[in-house]
């Protein structure tokens, strides 16, 4: 910009700034030429392919904003900034859906077991008690107990 040796209408206190900013975007430019887009696209899913155009749309748009601004525009007052929040709407949507994706999943075979292991139900238990008594006394050696014959007092 300054080096070309053109004058300017333009303030030289921000030459600086100008400078920094015009060599900014050439570096972006440079790594955006690298960038194999299409070969990254088809690697990811559908969800970080949307991630990725949101990420590039809302890129564009700030730099269009700043554009704007180094115009003498206010981007305030200029259909930029609705473009900004639509694409805005988009990425918490995507968030909500990436968190979803994380949230705890409950096992509902394990969450059954723990309700019925810890309702108390007296006629189960009871019954099962009884099945047990019943086991036990299934399982007794077949050898006939002898009992003491009673002594009678006299």
């Amino acid at each position: 910009m300054a080096a070309d040796g053109k004058t300017e209408d333009y303030p030289h206190e921000i030459d600086d700034q100008l400078t920094g900013f015009d060599s900014s975007v050439t570096a972006i430019k440079t790594m955006l030429d690298k960038l194999p887009r299409n070969d990254v696209m088809h690697k990811l899913d559908p969800l970080d392919q949307a991630k990725l155009d949101l990420m590039s749309a809302y890129t564009l748009n700030s730099l269009f904003w700043m554009y704007l601004v180094t115009q003498g525009i206010n981007p305030r007052e200029h259909g930029i900034k609705q473009e900004l929040e639509r694409i805005r709407t988009y990425m918490n949507k995507v968030k909500e859906i990436t968190d979803r994706k994380k949230a705890a999943r409950l096992d509902k075979g394990a969450a059954a077991r723990f309700v019925r292991s810890a309702l108390y139900e007296p006629d189960e238990k009871d019954s099962r008690k009884k099945s047990a008594s019943k086991k036990a006394a299934d399982t007794k050696p077949d050898t006939p107990q002898f009992k003491r014959p009673k002594q009678s007092r006299s």
